[in-house]
């Protein structure tokens, strides 16, 4: 799986107004906090409230926050909105993607891969990650010594 800078930037945002529960932050406050260059913070803001993640407000008081609390949003709420389909081949839903012969199995390998992401990315909320919270389903995968082992190039 490899996630987008702008994925990124994005979960950061998310998890740093989670932090800051009820009130109203700045988006220079975000970029500075995080290390996410503004403009493009801005356009991630923009994304997070076109997708029901965030809101925001104009004025001397205004700022950005959650559009609700931070332990009802997952991270694949937010990788959904700005980002589409957590899994995806070549720009499809791996059901929609025709595979025939022998790779013809690799569709359902995408799907059950879909699936694994699934359970992980909607089990963990924002207020789990802000408050270093993480379900137990989780931490167990860290446990295993192989989770921490680096594969490849």
């Amino acid at each position: 799986m490899r996630l987008s800078a702008r994925v990124d930037y994005a979960l950061r945002a998310a998890v740093a107004l989670a932090g800051y529960g009820e009130r109203w932050v700045s988006a220079e406050q975000i970029a500075e906090d995080q290390g996410i260059p503004r403009k493009f913070l801005e356009s991630i803001l923009l994304q997070l409230r076109r997708g029901g993640i965030a809101t925001s407000k104009r004025g001397s008081e205004g700022g950005h926050q959650l559009a609700r609390p931070g332990d009802q949003i997952s991270l694949a709420d937010v990788i959904r909105a700005v980002d589409g389909p957590l899994v995806g081949v070549r720009g499809e839903r791996p059901e929609q993607v025709p595979y025939s012969g022998t790779a013809t199995a690799l569709t359902n390998v995408w799907i059950a891969l879909r699936v694994s992401e699934r359970h992980i990315l909607e089990s963990v909320s924002l207020a789990a990650v802000a408050n270093d919270d993480l379900p137990t389903s989780v931490t167990k995968l860290l446990e295993d010594p192989d989770a921490w082992v680096i594969r490849g190039a």
